[in-house]
């Protein structure tokens, strides 16, 4: 890449899950990349390991070093436990954070940022869920993403040379997400049972039906968000076709060489569980240029094979 090519961008939250492979990713197409992480919770320095750029280990609430210029913003910085019920460290930590974040790029003048929301905005909506229908979030971390919304909307009415592009992250998997503990995805979850001989566990009768979404398929809408993405606002970030807990099963006991049969469970959530995710992803095709690259059973065949690599 020549050095016009070259780009500066900031990943905040870059040692987390999303964030790190949207750092390497940008590095590893020859780019500048800064990562902004406080190493609290979701940040592991383990997934930086071989990353070359700069590393700021602070949160967005210390002052960020002025005079920096970057030519867009990726905000993956969250708390994204969703059980988590203290409502002021959630809104402290997702919505006033991410103000802070945008007086920064508006200050020095960085026209683009891309921040991450969250299919938990839609909480129990109709679906497939289409950006212009109304929130109605189930806990407060979808309130804060719903928040975080408004707030982006808002600020780039008053900021018109300003493009804030917010993500809906439907539900996520992929190499990353280890140190997630509780919060990592079912799929990372069910495979570690499996590795040990037992039985994956879920609600019964493993019906359920979930948007999953590869996580390189969640770093290339991030950069069809850099490339492409002209509009302000909200675009779905999915594949589009709900798959259920059985299907999720049977491909992982294919690629791990297993035939291990479910072991179905009352499910304690029922009076405010989701049964079915699913994203309307017209809006991110047309606007965004996006597809997904991967179908379940290929992101699970690619994680599963970078899992055996791993050694996990």
């Amino acid at each position: 890449m020549d050095a016009k090519s070259r780009k500066k961008y900031l990943v905040t939250g870059g040692a987390g899950f999303i964030g790190s492979n949207i750092a390497k990713t940008l590095e590893a197409q020859g780019h500048e990349v800064t990562v902004l992480d406080d190493f609290h919770k979701n940040g592991h320095f383990k997934n930086l390991i071989g990353f070359k750029g700069d590393v700021i280990a602070m949160d967005l609430f210390e002052k960020v070093p002025h005079d920096m210029y970057f030519d867009a913003i990726f905000h993956e910085a969250a708390i994204t436990d969703t059980t988590v019920m203290d409502q002021k460290a959630m809104m402290e930590q997702n919505v006033e954070a991410f103000k802070n974040l945008l007086n920064f790029a508006a200050e020095n003048e960085i026209k683009k940022v891309i921040y991450a929301s969250s299919a938990a905005t839609y909480g129990n909506g109709p679906v497939p869920n289409v950006e212009t229908q109304p929130t109605h979030p189930e806990n407060v971390y979808g309130f804060s993403k719903a928040i975080m919304d408004n707030v982006a909307r808002q600020f780039a009415e008053d900021n018109h040379d300003m493009t804030i592009i917010g993500l809906r992250y439907f539900n996520v998997y992929g190499p990353g997400e280890y140190y997630k503990g509780k919060m990592a995805s079912m799929v990372y979850q069910l495979y570690n049972q499996m590795k040990e001989g037992k039985r994956p566990r879920v609600f019964k009768m493993g019906e359920q039906e979930r948007d999953f979404v590869y996580v390189k398929d969640i770093v290339k809408i991030n950069l069809c968000a850099l490339t492409n993405g002209k509009e302000t606002g909200v675009y779905n970030a999915a594949t589009g076709i709900p798959r259920n807990f059985n299907d999720m099963i049977a491909c992982l006991n294919k690629e791990m060489g297993t035939n291990l049969e479910p072991e179905y469970i009352d499910n304690p959530y029922k009076a405010f569980f989701q049964v079915k995710t699913q994203a309307d992803i017209t809006k991110s095709k047309e606007k965004l240029g996006y597809t997904p690259d991967y179908s379940l059973e290929d992101g699970i065949a690619d994680y599963v094979k970078i899992l055996k690599a791993e050694n996990r």
